[in-house]
């Protein structure tokens, strides 16, 4: 087991999917440090050490062309959205291992539960009446957010997570909204692929002024 993770430049990494490195581990120091270098955690079954991923190219969320269809526009009527007010609840939505594909092991929640204690992970919820019925979690420095995962359990609820995320970030110039890799789901959203290098320095600026998150 590697237990020292020693950082690779982006460039070096392993084409299209991006891993850059094994081992290491989830402390806020090292996921703060990752994040900031375009890196993030996700872990492979049957690998024990974890892994960090830098795509290239790597899928973001143009905010200037996010263009709720007329049904998601009823959906973001129909619902009501709360901001850091059920962190822990989304992040079991997400985790619930009845997902294909579930990825959001017990230690991967316990580093993002951390991270929201110490103020890096935020979480947009989507309620219709008290039922919590869709959200998304991620990781907010600066004007950059690296979005890590969503769920609903009603219509369109996850869309609706995000339209309130885009509409928090679009006051930004040149803020980041960072969804790792594209899917058919993403790209119907308004996703796009960028190249790598693109993204870091889209990165860079991102970080270097305040965001919605940050306090006054």
């Amino acid at each position: 087991m590697i237990e020292r993770l020693v950082w690779l430049p982006p460039e070096m990494s392993v084409p299209r999917e991006g891993m850059v490195a094994l081992g290491g581990d989830l402390e806020p120091s090292t996921l703060v440090a990752a994040y900031r270098m375009g890196l993030f955690p996700m872990p492979v079954p049957e690998v024990v050490p974890m892994v960090w991923w830098s795509p290239d190219p790597r899928a973001v969320l143009p905010l200037d062309r996010f263009q709720p269809s007329r049904s998601l526009r009823r959906s973001i009527r129909r619902y009501m959205t709360t901001v850091d007010q059920a962190f822990e609840q989304v992040l079991e939505g997400c985790a619930d291992p009845s997902r294909p594909s579930g990825w959001i092991t017990e230690e991967m929640a316990s580093a993002y539960r951390r991270l929201h204690d110490l103020g890096y992970a935020h979480s947009v919820e989507v309620w219709a009446d008290d039922d919590l019925v869709g959200g998304l979690y991620g990781v907010a420095i600066g004007t950059f957010f690296a979005g890590e995962s969503m769920f609903h359990r009603a219509t369109d609820a996850s869309k609706v997570a995000l339209a309130r995320l885009v509409e928090m970030y679009q006051p930004f110039t040149r803020a980041l909204v960072d969804v790792q890799w594209i899917t058919p789901h993403l790209a119907s959203l308004g996703a796009e692929e960028i190249d790598r290098d693109q993204y870091l320095q889209r990165l860079a600026e991102a970080l270097d002024q305040p965001g919605p998150f940050d306090s006054d």
